[in-house]
């Protein structure tokens, strides 16, 4: 498993790279929270930091760097290469939108777009990188990926955190799965899945193998059909639990970090929030509640 120490070191490799995102403290949704805007990170989400770490962690081969992504991941890893002077091929499946693919382009990354989900994208990914030698940089499931996510609480911590519950969204596990390994029980991790993406919740109720069919306004950022097995091993260690959400609640949370924040999220972004404003997750009494905003990518470009 991922441990604090590794997150330490990846800490230490990554932070003149990527952005030391803000933190702010609010009640406009009725309690006071703790806010964390990694959402205005490098290309829009947190993937960048486990994308950077993993590649200041390697020896790139000359065939470079191959990747399936969602959108946020491909996006990160493009990036990443564009920093460092790698060439990068990444794989996204349909469902990713056209902002995610058109960031994706701009960055100057060798795209293939695919029909299907992720898991289509990532069989032909490995194919690629079986063909040329090029170097997997998983998006979710890999001790570079997961060691980089956790630098975000690694960071938010040293900005002051002071929290007995942070309530995190889940894809494949890489944001959570960091979020574990650094906090190490200091204060209680939730994660939050989509009913139409329960990977997690399911994987923990029936084993590790689990898999899911996903689908929903959240798809393109938490699709991914079964957990990493990084996240399994620590969310078994720590006993974290996850409550679930439906669509229309993270559309709705979606539309008042807009609102009355005036910040822009897709979907993923507002999931953890709306755990929150649903119901699904109710704090305790003088419990310290603080959210992660994770993605700002929406499916269709807002200009």
């Amino acid at each position: 498993m991922v441990n604090s120490e590794q997150i330490g070191a990846a800490w230490d490799k990554i932070r003149g790279h990527v952005v030391r995102t803000p933190v702010i403290q609010t009640d406009v949704f009725g309690l006071s929270l703790a806010i964390k805007l990694e959402h205005m990170q490098h290309t829009g989400s947190f993937k960048a930091r486990g994308a950077m770490n993993s590649l200041l962690s390697m020896n790139v081969p000359n065939a470079g760097l191959v990747a399936a992504s969602g959108g946020n991941h491909g996006a990160a890893v493009a990036w990443a290469a564009a920093s460092l002077g790698h060439k990068a091929r990444i794989y996204v499946p349909e469902i990713a939108g056209q902002a995610k693919i058109n960031l994706i382009k701009n960055l100057g990354a060798n795209l293939v777009v695919v029909p299907g989900a992720y898991s289509n994208a990532l069989e032909q990914a490995l194919e690629y990188e079986a063909d040329t030698g090029a170097a997997q940089i998983h998006a979710f499931d890999a001790p570079g990926t997961v060691a980089g996510q956790g630098t975000v609480m690694a960071e938010w911590e040293d900005q002051g955190l002071e929290a007995d519950t942070v309530l995190i969204a889940v894809g494949g596990g890489g944001l959570i799965g960091g979020a574990m390994a650094w906090l190490q029980g200091r204060c209680k991790v939730v994660g939050v899945e989509p009913f139409n993406a329960p990977t997690l919740t399911k994987a923990l109720q029936n084993g590790p193998q689990t898999t899911v069919e996903v689908s929903g306004i959240a798809a393109n950022a938490l699709g991914a059909k079964q957990v990493g097995s990084i996240c399994y091993d620590l969310a078994q260690a720590t006993s974290t639990k996850t409550v679930n959400v439906e669509d229309d609640a993270i559309g709705k949370a979606q539309l008042l970090l807009w609102e009355k924040l005036r910040q822009l999220v897709e979907p993923a972004g507002a999931a953890a929030l709306a755990a929150l404003l649903s119901g699904a997750y109710v704090p305790q009494k003088g419990e310290r509640v603080a959210v992660l905003l994770c993605g700002a990518n929406p499916a269709t470009s807002p200009l």
